[in-house]
């Protein structure tokens, strides 16, 4: 395999070891779908399912593609380095124990070390979005669900572009609770999907989920067309006809911002529970 041939600045760090600065490398607060590869040869270390924000300041992840990264003591004693297993190129370094996650190890990564190849969809890869509370829970549920390829918890709704989580916090950017659900439409569909919302969370309450209360944690659906639209109508007008009273509102669909790594597969990466989220059956 043929090596790539790098900058000084790729250099330094990748061949002599060095560190880049914290928070200034190209994919530490990246949050799009995709693989890592090593800079120097191309194969694929890191995926973005394990990605997590350690506010280390670089890329943190909490596995790594199997039998991809050499792991040998650092030439300080002290610390684990991390290194390309098939070029030996150095990565960072990696620790344990600090309860970041439920894999409870941080591989903590020079973005100058990384490629990143954005995952693409094909066709028959539909999106959906939802707010249902606290995009933990809801994310939580969507995750299980049969079909779904991914789910990725961000903000939608407001007036303020690329929104903070403090920010929609403060109740005044307008700003819903949102997540994405990406499903192969050959194994299931928007309504399957819709059906299951109505079932997570409870879509009678007004003002917002739970103890959760605010417009950020409202109901909603965001349609992205009429075939969408007209699936949530009939939906509600079926629970309206057994007697509950829908708040849900259903709003066009605006611009999607991912949440911040922190948020990404909360309970995933922490071994929680909902503490807001529970299975209703109701169709």
């Amino acid at each position: 395999m043929a090596f790539k041939k790098l900058t000084p600045s790729e250099e330094k760090v990748i061949i002599h070891k060095g560190t880049e600065a914290p928070f200034s490398g190209e994919f530490y607060e990246n949050k799009c779908r995709g693989k890592y590869l090593c800079k120097q040869c191309g194969v694929e270390l890191f995926t973005s399912e394990d990605q997590f924000d350690s506010g280390c300041g670089w890329p943190s992840f909490d596995d790594e593609v199997p039998d991809s990264v050499k792991k040998v003591m650092d030439r300080d004693g002290r610390r684990v380095e991390i290194l390309c297993k098939n070029c030996d190129g150095h990565l960072g370094h990696i620790f344990n124990g600090e309860g970041f996650t439920t894999k409870d190890a941080r591989y903590c990564v020079n973005s100058i070390s990384l490629d990143f190849i954005e995952e693409k969809l094909s066709e028959n890869f539909i999106k959906a979005y939802f707010a249902a509370g606290c995009f933990w829970g809801v994310e939580y549920f969507f995750q299980k669900a049969e079909g779904v390829k991914s789910v990725t918890s961000g903000y939608m709704g407001g007036q303020k572009e690329n929104p903070t989580y403090e920010e929609v916090c403060t109740k005044k950017t307008g700003h819903l609770e949102v997540v994405e659900v990406v499903f192969d439409s050959k194994k299931t569909n928007f309504e399957n999907l819709c059906k299951l919302f109505f079932e997570i969370h409870n879509p009678q309450q007004a003002d917002g989920q739970g103890n959760d209360i605010g417009p950020q944690y409202l109901s909603a659906i965001f349609y992205g067309d009429e075939e969408q639209k007209i699936v949530s109508e009939e939906l509600i007008r079926i629970l309206t006809k057994k007697g509950l009273k829908i708040a849900t509102k259903l709003i066009p669909l605006s611009h999607f911002w991912p949440a911040e790594l922190y948020h990404q597969s909360y309970y995933k990466k922490n071994g929680k529970s909902p503490y807001c989220h529970g299975y209703v059956k109701r169709f």
